[in-house]
Order: structure tokens, then C-alpha cells, then sequence
């Protein structure tokens, strides 16, 4: 318990030690074991809020305050993909979750668990103030995020609250995991509590076991495997736990099979294994593209788009191997969003998550192969000096992070692929779920903030394009509050560039001036100073750097001072450009 909580706890003679409705939904909260609760101030959680600083003390959990909505979600999102377990999260009613929504679907889409208890004004509309409890009451205010969340509730209660809050989190970290939503009643958190009622032992909910393969499915996948002589693994979603990315490589071993990974999600296999082939993204080609079409079987752990994945390799009626899909990812698909991605036409469905499949595949297929060395990159130095291309800064930030453990939470879209040595399921945590902009840096705050829970050394870097960083510009301020160590790299090109690239291209199919591409897409004149903002907000951060010549030292400088516990933005400018080839052949 902090200084500042103990203060808190300090109360007068003639305190009311009555229990009220809020006092019970926060002893729900504590019996979950949330180290903390991030939420943006709003009065239709008055009680929880008071519940939660004079009741428990501010502490299991303890507020994290944050600027906005959508950067509480994201910073929840960000821990979760640390530590593979919930956090809660408060929004205000109607506007609070509106706000939020973004990063609601942000979770979802990237399958994270969170709780997130919203609030509204009295559904008693004749208990309601004029006006601002009109407008903050919502009959049906879960219907705004049930499209992508996986379960929601309003109770009528505080003891219905307690069963809601202990099934939410139920149900949020049994995978596939997913954000759940519950909607407090202003009227029950500040009901007064007679006599407390013996709701029992929260052990008595918590998340199932993964389901077992079934027998069936699981014998014809080995007599596949068996068989197969060039077998191909797209290494999808997979936990944080290190057993288990050692389960994977054994897998890829025993099988002798080429592996890549996608660039959108978390690590899932170490890129420097001679196995591995190169990360893929939506488009498939190059040596990722001969190697599956090549292949006699194909097994998917969780990936992402199966579906359309194969389409791409496999065009409709050309032959194709044999395919093992090893995920339970529909037991969560919606109608309101897509993200699923197309049906993926298989031979074998192992409906549970791939570490169990995994697991049972190991079992039973032989001997292990012998253990395969890791492979040296030869990445070549940067030198020189004049303006910095994103390929420049990618080389450069191998270099300079080279004896560092980090911890990469995303990149941006023009980013090289095969750019980063990832040999830890924590080096890298994927792009963010729902393909906006604006949760860069919150979901970073999220995974530092995991990443001090769990005891780890690794200090999380954040690789952001200016559009998503000024986005998300106040959670950076989190990281100067809550003291964690991390860097915010900004590969600054002054545009939302991924649009302005779609009307470069748009104008050349239309015979029409690609110079006018930058209307409307670029942040100049004035140009945002994103140094000084972040200084105004607590960070570290140089003056921004220009020339190839200092960057090197300039990334080896900010990564040295957060190994030593600062918060450091660096604003790194760069052409406006992708990078269509490879950082590193493999």
C-alpha cells in the first residue's frame, strides 16, 4: 500500500460504517485480485468511485487515472497481452462507453480478456435529476459494444452485481478470451446495505480447462502429419507462456516444417530459427508463399484469416494439401463485425486452443528432432548522413537495441518485414486488434505496466507512426504518473501516410495529379512539436531527430535511459515512404 493510500484509509470518529451497494460490488472487484482499475472520472459511478478510495483504500485494485476512455480500455488491453489475464476497467454512462468503444473493439478483435463495468443514471426514471440523468441513462446501454464483446449484463442488484463481476471474469479469460461489459446502476451502487448475504467462495468460478482434442480428429491429424514430408505451420495466437512457445518450436522441429508468423499478431515463434521463413501479412508472397504452396500438409494454430489465407495460396479449384485447423475461435464469432475473416475449407478441425493441441500432438509423434541453432543476422550498419528512411531507422534500432531485452509492443504499417530478432514469447505483442489509430501508446503503457507485475526486466518499446502517437498523446502522461520505464519511437513522416499512399494510388488509376495526394492528410504548417509536448507531460525527449548521422547515438541514448528506469519519447523524422522489400533475407 502506497503512502498516499494509507492516508486515505485515515477516517474521522463519527464515520458511517454503514455498507452500501457499491462497497459490496468493490469487494467483488478485490476477490478477483485486480492490482488495478483504470478509469476516467464520472459521476454515475460516484459510489464504486468512493467505495473503491474509502472503502478499500485504493488498493487491489488501485485507480489508475487516465485522460480518456479509450486509453483506460487500452492500457487494460496492453496488460492483458503481458499477462494473459483480465484488468478492470470503469467508463462513465452512455458518453463514457462511447468514448471507449474504440478500444472495446481494439480487445476484441485481438481476443484479450478485460471487465469493464460501465454505469448509468437510475432506470427508475422517477428517481432521475433533470436532464444530465436523462441523457446518462440508457434502457439498453450494453447493445453499444455487444457486437464485440463476449458477454454483457446489467444486474439489478449488488448481489446480482457480485454474480455478474465473478461471470464476466469467468468468462473473459476462458479462451478464446474477449472483453465483457457490466453496466452498474447509479440507484444499487448507493443502496444501503442492511444485512451482508454469504455469497460463497469466489474459487467456485473460475475459467474452465481447454477442452482435449477429440480422439477422432486428433488421430487423422497425425496420420496426416505422418505422412507429410515438407509440412507447413502458420503459427497464429498463442499465450504468453514460455512452456509453451517451447512447445511450438518442438512441434516445428519434430515435424521438420516451415513456420512464419503473422505481423499483426503477438510473437508466437523466434524468428531466428532456421525453420522460420519470415513473417507474412494479409498478402502472401515471396519464400512465404513457394513454401506453402510447396507444402504437403498444412497445419494453422489460431491463425488469423485462415480462410483467406488459403484462397490467396490456393486459388478455387487448384489443388491444395491437406489442412489441420487447430483453434476455438468460433465460439465467439459475431455478426456485427468481420474479423474472423473467411471459412477456412479444412480436413481436420481440433476445436481448442493451440497449446493443448499442441501438447497431445507432441505426445504422441516419436522421438524428438535434434535442438536447431539459431541463426546470426547480418543486418549492415547505418552510416552516413541526410534525411532517414524508415528502412534506416529499422537497421539502426537493431543495432542500438542489441543487448537490451525489450519487449516491442507495435510497429507501424511501413515498417520491413523480418526486421526484429524476436526470440522470447514477450519480444513482440503484434499491431493493434482493430486496425485504427490511437491505442499505440496506451496499449504500451498497458504492457510496461504488465510487465513490472510480473517481475520481468523487459522494457517495452513502442514504435509508433505520428498519427497514431498524437492520437493517443495523453496516455503517455500514465507513463509519467504510474514512473515506468519505456520509449516511444516515433517514426514521424508528418502524415497520416497509409491514406495518403490509397490516394497516390486511387489518382494514377484515374489518369489524375498523384501531387495532390497530401491534401488533407498531412500535419504541417504548424507541425505538432511532439517533443515538447511530451516534456509538458512528464517524458524525456531530445530534440527530434533529422539526420541520419545522429540517430544511431540518439536510440542508443534513449533505450540506455530507459534500461534505467525513464519514460523517453524520441520524434525520429522520416520520408514519407513503405518498405516494399524485407529487412532480412531468411
Amino acid at each position: 500500500m502506497t503512502d498516499e493510500s494509507k492516508k486515505i484509509l485515515i477516517l474521522s470518529d463519527d464515520v458511517d460504517n454503514r455498507i452500501y451497494g457499491s462497497d459490496i460490488i468493490a469487494d467483488a472487484l478485490r476477490e478477483q485480485r485486480f492490482p488495478y482499475i483504470c478509469l476516467n472520472p464520472g459521476a454515475s459511478y460516484r459510489g464504486l468511485h468512493d467505495s473503491l478510495v474509502n472503502y478499500l483504500g485504493n488498493h487491489t485494485p488501485e485507480i489508475v487515472t487516465c485522460m480518456h476512455e479509450e486509453h483506460a480500455v487500452g492500457i487494460a488491453q496492453g496488460y492483458a497481452k503481458i499477462t494473459d489475464k483480465a484488468l478492470a476497467v470503469a467508463v462513465h454512462s452512455n458518453v463514457g462507453l462511447m468514448h471507449a468503444s474504440m478500444g472495446v473493439f481494439n480487445a476484441w478483435c485481438d481476443r484479450v480478456p478485460m471487465l469493464i463495468l460501465g454505469a448509468t443514471g437510475p432506470l427508475d426514471a422517477a428517481t432521475r435529476r433533470p436532464w444530465i440523468e436523462w441523457i446518462h441513462t440508457a434502457i439498453d446501454q450494453g447493445s453499444m459494444v455487444r457486437g464485440f464483446t463476449k458477454w454483457d449484463d446489467q444486474p439489478a442488484s449488488p448481489e446480482a452485481a457480485v454474480e455478474s463481476i465473478r461471470r464476466g471474469v469467468m468468462l473473459a479469460n476462458t479462451a478464446p478470451s474477449g472483453p465483457v461489459y457490466v453496466n452498474l446502476d447509479v440507484t444499487i451502487q448507493e443502496q444501503k446495505i442492511e444485512t451482508r448475504q454469504n455469497l460463497g467462495d469466489v474459487a467456485h468460478f473460475s475459467s474452465p480447462e481447454d477442452a482435449e482434442p477429440p480422439k477422432k480428429a486428433l488421430a487423422k491429424a497425425l496420420d496426416i502429419l505422418s505422412k507429410a514430408e515438407k509440412p507447413f505451420i502458420f503459427c497464429g495466437r498463442g499465450s504468453r507462456n514460455q512452456s509453451e512457445w517451447d512447445d511450438r518450436i518442438k512441434l516445428a522441429e519434430r515435424l521438420n516444417a516451415r513456420t512464419t508468423t503473422h505481423m499483426k499478431l503477438p510473437a508466437g515463434f523466434p524468428t531466428t530459427h532456421p525453420l522460420f521463413i519470415g513473417e507474412t501479412g494479409w498478402r502472401l508472397k515471396g519464400p512465404v508463399l513457394d513454401a506453402i504452396r510447396s507444402a504437403d500438409a498444412i497445419v494453422m494454430l489460431d491463425w488469423l484469416d485462415g480462410g483467406n489465407a488459403l484462397k490467396l495460396a490456393f486459388p478455387p479449384g487448384s489443388p491444395r494439401p491437406p489442412v489441420i485447423n487447430i483453434s476455438n475461435d468460433f465460439h465467439i464469432h459475431r455478426g456485427w463485425s468481420m474479423d474472423y475473416g473467411g471459412l477456412a475449407a479444412v480436413d481436420v478441425s481440433i476445436p481448442t486452443v493451440p497449446c493443448t493441441a499442441v501438447t497431445a500432438l507432441l505426445d504422441r509423434l516419436g522421438k524428438p528432432a535434434p535442438v536447431q541453432q539459431l541463426k546470426e543476422w547480418d543486418v549492415p550498419p547505418v552510416v552516413g548522413k541526410g534525411n532517414i528512411g524508415m528502412m534506416d531507422l529499422a537497421r539502426a534500432f537493431f543495432h542500438a537495441s542489441k543487448g537490451h531485452e525489450i519487449c516491442l509492443t507495435g510497429r507501424p504499417l511501413g515498417w520491413p518485414l523480418n526486421a526484429n530478432e524476436i526470440t522470447h514469447p514477450l519480444g513482440f505483442l503484434g499491431h493493434t486488434g482493430g486496425g485504427g489509430l490511437g491505442a499505440g501508446t496506451s496499449i504500451a503503457v498497458g504492457a510496461a505496466l504488465g510487465l513490472r507485475e510480473i517481475g520481468s526486466r523487459r522494457r517495452a518499446v513502442a514504435i509508433l507512426g505520428d498519427g497514431d502517437y498524437t492520437m493517443g498523446l495523453t496516455a503517455i502522461w500514465n507513463a509519467a504518473t504510474l514512473k515506468l520505464p519505456i520509449l516511444f519511437l516515433i517514426a514521424n513522416n508528418q502524415s497520416y501516410y497509409n491514406d495518403e499512399d490509397h490516394q497516390i494510388k486511387i489518382a494514377q488509376r484515374r489518369f489524375r495529379p498523384t501531387e495532390n495526394a497530401h491534401v488533407g492528410q498531412r500535419m504541417q504548417e504548424p507541425e505538432p512539436n511532439l517533443a515538447g509536448l511530451a516534456r509538458d507531460l512528464g517524458l524525456e525527449a531530445p530534440e527530434p531527430i533529422t539526420d541520419l548521422a545522429d540517430l544511431q547515438t540518439a536510440l542508443i541514448h534513449s533505450l540506455d535511459r530507459v534500461e534505467n528506469g525513464a519514460a523517453v519519447v524520441l520524434d525520429v523524422k522520416v520520408r514519407q515512404e513503405y518498405v516494399g522489400e524485407v529487412m532480412v533475407e531468411l
